[in-house]
């Protein structure tokens, strides 16, 4: 589905024009739920933002039947909340969740380590130095925070997926969205640098076959960028004007 122009919560589309919808018609519900979580993790929709089925459904220019089967997968995947009688929300972790999330992250990933370094193949470890080469190439700017944070994640939907487990690879993409939103809202000062040489001394340890070593690395990394997030009620709230954070 091409993406030239951006989904709109409610705030915007009221006042959207023709020429600021789609161009595309028809959009499957998968398709409006990619759509929407990529805005979700790209920060486009922030933490709160309240998406109306009437709103999505002109944007996207499909039938409400459709936006709900797209807002029911961005629930299963916890980075929207259906409130019954008032509507879907962007989801807003608490700080309860948020160390849970990485929590769950720690074991899940400790065993996506120790399947790689067991069945990890050449191209497998190319695919990462190759990945690893463009985190680092994309540090600066001009390109924007988000999206070195989504290509940072990304690493480890890769790690996971070349592990071999294709659930566990599952579960790893849906904890790095979440975390990517719990991010947003906590205000990580987490620097980019920073995860992408622990990202090289990751495939290091594993290059190394020491499983242990390699999942002391992982673990070490996750409890850093864990330790950055603001989760002691410090951060402030984020304001954004959402016409321009979504249409630009």
């Amino acid at each position: 589905m091409p993406r030239s122009k951006r989904p709109v919560p409610d705030e915007v589309a009221a006042s959207a024009t023709e020429e600021d919808l789609p161009e595309s018609r028809g959009a499957s519900a998968d398709e409006i739920a990619r759509d929407l979580a990529a805005a979700i993790v790209d920060k486009r929709l922030p933490p709160g933002t309240r998406l109306r089925e009437e709103a999505l459904g002109r944007v996207y220019g499909v039938s409400r039947t459709k936006i709900r089967a797209a807002l029911l997968t961005l629930s299963r995947d916890k980075l929207i909340q259906i409130v019954p009688d008032k509507g879907a929300f962007v989801s807003k972790p608490s700080v309860q969740e948020a160390r849970e999330v990485f929590a769950v992250r720690r074991v899940l990933e400790a065993e996506v380590v120790r399947l790689f370094v067991a069945q990890a193949k050449p191209r497998d470890f190319a695919l990462l130095e190759q990945h690893i080469k463009i985190e680092r190439s994309t540090l600066e700017p001009p390109t924007s925070g988000s999206a070195r944070e989504k290509l940072l994640g990304d690493f480890h939907v890769v790690l996971a997926e070349c592990a071999g487990n294709a659930t566990l690879a599952e579960l790893v993409r849906e904890m790095v969205a979440r975390s990517s939103l719990i991010a947003m809202l906590y205000q990580s000062t987490n620097d980019p640098h920073c995860s992408s040489d622990e990202h090289q001394d990751l495939l290091k340890a594993c290059r190394s076959g020491d499983a242990n070593v390699a999942v002391a690395c992982m673990n070490e990394h996750l409890l850093r960028v864990e330790a950055n997030l603001r989760l002691d009620g410090s951060a402030p709230d984020r304001q954004l004007d959402l016409v321009k954070a979504l249409l630009s």
